[in-house]
């Protein structure tokens, strides 16, 4: 059955009430503007004063191939522990609601809040030669300090906690209903873990890894206080683009180049993954 059409009254009255509602979406997209050009700006400045001949240049230089090589090496480390570890301390922190729950919860909240300096030294009061452990490795011939296992570690300290955080929140999203159906099954704690709240929390889980190596990938201050800036053993790509910038600052673009392209590739990525599971699953709700 054919719908009847609108009076035209209506029609009008319809389209002078959705004006302001226009007006204010303009507005806002207006308001918006200026801090998206402060965001984009600073990034097209540096790819505006660097030419690829100058790209191609600095890339055969092996103090910057060490360095992104070192970079994206220990960042990977960085994900890897975070996750063997971090993951249980993220499954600790969802379950678990007493006061020293939230003590711990605090704690690793801690390091994303200090400055990365501050990291360095406690990092170096802790495992340095002198330090409450490092003295016991030193019987044991290890040397931690200033060694590409304290950038592992500097990175680890700063950036783990993300991925901690993030995967908590993501297995507290995981509905309660599902979990105590698969117990009354017959499923244990292991099982509902492995075939509930994993499949369940994968994105927060992915998110968690994205940010822990992004902002492993960025880790500056405290790497170089306790770890250095050795070229080849130590110098990441950071350190290089600190060192670049007073010595040349045409590879200290280049690096900078590179660790932004490398970065907006991966976030877009993984957020198009998620885009597409987000839409997968509001098109399986529809139905």
């Amino acid at each position: 059955m054919r719908a009847e059409p609108l009076p035209l009254k209506t029609v009008v009255a319809e389209t002078e009430r959705r004006k302001p509602v226009r007006w204010l979406h303009n507005a806002w997209q207006i308001l918006a503007l200026p801090m998206m050009l402060f965001f984009a700006l600073p990034i097209l400045a540096l790819y505006f004063r660097i030419s690829p001949a100058d790209v191609i240049r600095n890339l055969n230089d092996p103090q910057v191939y060490q360095a992104i090589r070192l970079s994206l090496i220990t960042s990977i480390s960085t994900v890897t522990i975070t996750v063997v570890f971090g993951t249980p301390v993220a499954y600790l922190l969802y379950r678990r609601r007493s006061s020293i729950y939230r003590m711990m919860d605090v704690l690793i909240d801690l390091p994303t809040v200090l400055p990365p300096a501050v990291a360095g030294v406690a990092l170096l009061m802790a495992f340095g030669r002198q330090g409450m452990l490092g003295s016991v490795f030193s019987v044991f011939g290890f040397n931690i300090p200033f060694t590409t296992a304290a950038v592992i570690i500097a990175q680890t300290f700063i950036a783990g906690p993300l991925y901690i955080k993030s995967a908590a929140l993501g297995f507290a999203n995981v509905d309660c209903e599902l979990k105590k159906a698969a117990a009354m099954d017959g499923a244990n704690r292991w099982q509902v873990f492995q075939h509930i709240m994993l499949p369940m929390s994968w994105m927060a889980l992915l998110s968690g890894c994205v940010l822990t190596w992004a902002r492993a990938l960025g880790e500056f201050g405290a790497t170089i206080i306790f770890a250095g800036n050795f070229p080849g053993r130590t110098q990441t790509m950071p350190l290089a683009v600190y060192l670049g910038f007073n010595i040349d600052i045409t590879v200290a673009l280049t690096l900078s180049a590179i660790m932004i392209l490398i970065s907006f590739l991966i976030l877009a990525v993984i957020k198009g993954i998620l885009h597409s599971h987000l839409e997968d699953t509001y098109v399986t709700q529809d139905y």
